[in-house]
């Protein structure tokens, strides 16, 4: 079985694939004051609750965005299951055009082009990952990475209120009943969400704009399902579509 690390800002998503589908997936704190020990543990009982021992695990893969923590991480998968684990760059096959990648595209936003590229290959495809940055990754019918367009993502933006006013609460983010709220939460879910859909909307027409074609677009992340009602230009979502990425990025190599 193939387990896929993707290591982000937030959080740090571990899931184990069967050769046919996601079989378990886990969700931690991206915690850089950890040390390589602490995250031992926390991996190890994490597996091994879910019934997951060394023998059952002969691929990994990893990606990673936040460097102080990739090698602890890249070594406790070596010291749970034995195996050197494929770290994901510029370097590995991905099927995209190398020679496209901006030099600072990080490894989830070419995962999320790999994949996208994979699965619609004869047109341009824009992948929106609601995050902690919200980004729009951007890979035309040859291969060629575009580019990426990168904002704060929904929840960075609500933390940001709650932690700069004194008066504005912290909310959990849903569709409010109208765009005029008449409390503080709906207002305040009123300028994210409906603000959010039409920064994604004005992003994917400008890109269309420039290429000259329409592209499909593809939405992932924690927040993908919820705000998608909103975006009519969303074609598919795909939950799980970088770590889908991260497993066709190891299948290649």
């Amino acid at each position: 079985m193939l387990l896929a690390v993707d290591i982000g800002n937030s959080n740090i998503v571990i899931a184990v694939h069967d050769g046919q589908k996601w079989v378990q997936s886990f969700r931690i704190y991206s915690d850089q004051k950890k040390t390589s020990d602490e995250y031992f543990v926390v991996l190890d009982s994490l597996l091994s609750h879910a019934q997951l021992f060394k023998h059952d695990i002969n691929r990994a893969v990893i990606s990673s965005v936040v460097p102080n923590l990739t090698r602890s991480i890249q070594k406790n998968i070596i010291r749970l299951f034995d195996v050197q684990p494929l770290m994901v760059d510029h370097a590995v096959e991905s099927g995209l055009k190398k020679e496209t990648i901006p030099q600072e595209l990080g490894s989830d936003l070419l995962a999320n082009a790999a994949q996208a590229h994979y699965m619609h290959p004869n047109g341009a495809v824009a992948v929106v990952d609601f995050g902690t940055a919200l980004t729009v990754t951007t890979v035309d019918s040859d291969g060629t990475v575009l580019g990426a367009a990168i904002a704060p993502g929904l929840v960075t933006a609500v933390n940001a209120l709650f932690g700069n006013t004194a008066q504005l609460p912290q909310v959990e983010l849903k569709v409010p009943p109208s765009a005029i709220g008449r409390n503080s939460q709906d207002s305040i879910r009123s300028g994210i969400m409906f603000g959010y859909a039409g920064m994604v909307k004005a992003i994917i027409e400008r890109t269309e704009l420039e290429l000259g074609k329409e592209v499909f677009v593809i939405a992932t992340g924690g927040l993908s399902r919820t705000i998608a009602p909103l975006i009519d230009r969303i074609n598919q979502i795909s939950v799980m579509h970088t770590l889908d990425g991260l497993k066709l990025i190891s299948d290649l190599n």
